[in-house]
């Protein structure tokens, strides 16, 4: 009897463990680091000098995919520093708007910019 209960409850917890998340598979996303006080627009016309900016005034890095029109935090603020500013693609798990980062690098091929509206 124990060893049932043990093993019923082992599965459970494996089961729930299994459970939690559900949709943590690695994709790629392609945008530009920027900063969280910039999003998906740079009021200066230097992107670069704008994210550097921005961070330096205590905002975060986000990337900012001008094609969807969507900014997801990051949950690494250390891996984005060398490409403020610039196109890169992520590798990471989407969790609500947080990617968790896995890895940062130039995209393999360049970036179309979003039609203007």
């Amino acid at each position: 009897m124990k060893a049932s209960l043990w093993l019923a409850g082992t599965l459970l917890v494996l089961g729930t463990a299994a459970s939690a998340r559900p949709n943590a598979r690695k994709q790629v996303f392609y945008g530009s680091i920027s900063a969280s006080s910039c999003g998906l627009h740079h009021p200066d016309a230097d992107p670069v000098a704008c994210t550097k900016q921005g961070i330096a005034n205590g905002s975060k890095y986000v990337l900012a995919d001008e094609k969807n029109q969507k900014v997801y935090q990051l949950s690494d603020q250390t891996k984005p520093a060398p490409f403020a500013g610039l196109p890169v693609q992520v590798v990471g798990t989407l969790e609500g708007d947080t990617i968790q980062v896995a890895s940062i690098a130039a995209p393999k091929a360049p970036l179309r910019k979003a039609a203007p509206k």
